[in-house]
């Protein structure tokens, strides 16, 4: 399982690629293991302000239906149109083109680096 470490990473298993204050937000590869085939992605809208730690989304998969959290407090200023038109991108490339949404941060809560978060999926029995 990939966790690459210039990533910053959630217990709920959202990646966060930071760029000053703009964050491209995706699921990881142990989520998009974990929840089978994706078949279905919901993000916020364009503008939809986002709070940290409450459902912005949804992962749609042929096991079962899973909410995505936001990661930051912000605003979205991007959606990633390809994923929604094709979610197994989600499974084939979560830390490239299977990113979700990019946000406008407007304050970084405390995020876990890939050394953490392996130790929380390693736990995790994965």
């Amino acid at each position: 399982m990939t966790i690459p470490a210039d990533l910053k990473y959630t217990a709920e298993h959202e990646w966060l690629r930071i760029d000053n204050v703009v964050a491209t937000v995706g699921i990881t590869e142990f989520a998009a293991q974990s929840l089978g085939d994706v078949v279905f992605v919901q993000v916020p809208s364009i503008g939809e302000t986002v709070t940290v730690g409450k459902a912005c989304g949804e992962i749609e998969s042929t096991k079962s239906v899973s909410d995505i959290f936001a990661p930051a407090d912000g605003r979205v200023t991007e959606v990633n149109d390809a994923v929604i038109d094709e979610p197994g991108l989600v499974n084939t490339d979560p830390y490239g083109q299977g990113w979700l949404f990019k946000l406008q941060v407007a304050e970084l809560p405390e995020l876990l680096d890939a050394a953490r978060y392996s130790a929380l999926t390693n736990a995790r029995g994965k």
